[in-house]
């Protein structure tokens, strides 16, 4: 999984990328706000980012409110790296739009498990997506069986959109992914079935028991 570390402080910086690509990240860096921007900006940007909150030309928290109103970006991880600890700037933080925030100087085990956090945050929201789309497809299928279908009053043929008259399950079988099996009910086997086979016991019917009516 590729991650984004934005950072101003070369020593930190440096820490921080040793650390993520000993934990088996790829890492993309950055040293101020406006090009970690552009970097998850991009179609291919990292799903996790760690921004200071203090970087030139522009701060993590900005670079998190942007991103939070561009309906455009996929939605990504975004952890404020910051010297500042009181609860008021935490939470301006968090407002601003970042997901999670850890103080300077971090605990390298803290890092490591706020990362994995988003890491497994990042997959649940891959895994919904999919979902979504899977239902997606599913409603498009449902709906090509809504609406009035034309459907003969004698053989029961309905009619589909190129104006050709088919039978009702290959029909439904072109517009779902149903499969059909074949049997009799007991209505039709005591009216149709049952007659028929007396008539064939007695030798009054051809046998032609089957066929299609």
């Amino acid at each position: 999984m590729k991650v984004l570390i934005a950072e101003d402080d070369p020593v930190f910086r440096r820490l921080m990328e040793t650390k993520l690509i000993k934990w088996g990240y790829e890492t993309i860096v950055t040293n101020n706000g406006v090009s970690a921007l552009e970097t998850l900006e991009k179609e291919d940007a990292p799903l996790l980012a760690i921004l200071d909150w203090i970087m030139p030309e522009m701060d993590g928290a900005e670079v998190c409110q942007r991103i939070r109103k561009s309906s455009q970006l996929r939605p990504a991880y975004l952890i404020l790296l910051t010297a500042k600890g009181r609860s008021i700037d935490i939470i301006e933080g968090l407002q601003a739009g970042a997901d999670d925030y850890i103080t300077k100087p971090f605990d390298e085990e803290e890092l490591q498990a706020r990362i994995k956090v988003g890491v497994r945050v990042m997959g649940l929201q891959r895994l919904l997506s999919d979902r979504v789309k899977e239902l997606e497809t599913s409603l498009k299928r449902i709906k090509q069986l809504q609406g009035l279908l034309p459907i003969c009053s004698y053989c029961k043929k309905i009619r589909n959109d190129q104006n050709y008259w088919q039978k009702v399950e290959t029909y439904i079988s072109e517009h779902a992914e149903v499969k059909f099996t074949h049997g009799v009910c007991p209505e039709c086997y005591q009216k149709i079935v049952e007659p028929e086979l007396e008539k064939l016991m007695k030798g009054d019917l051809p046998v032609t028991f089957g066929e299609e009516r």
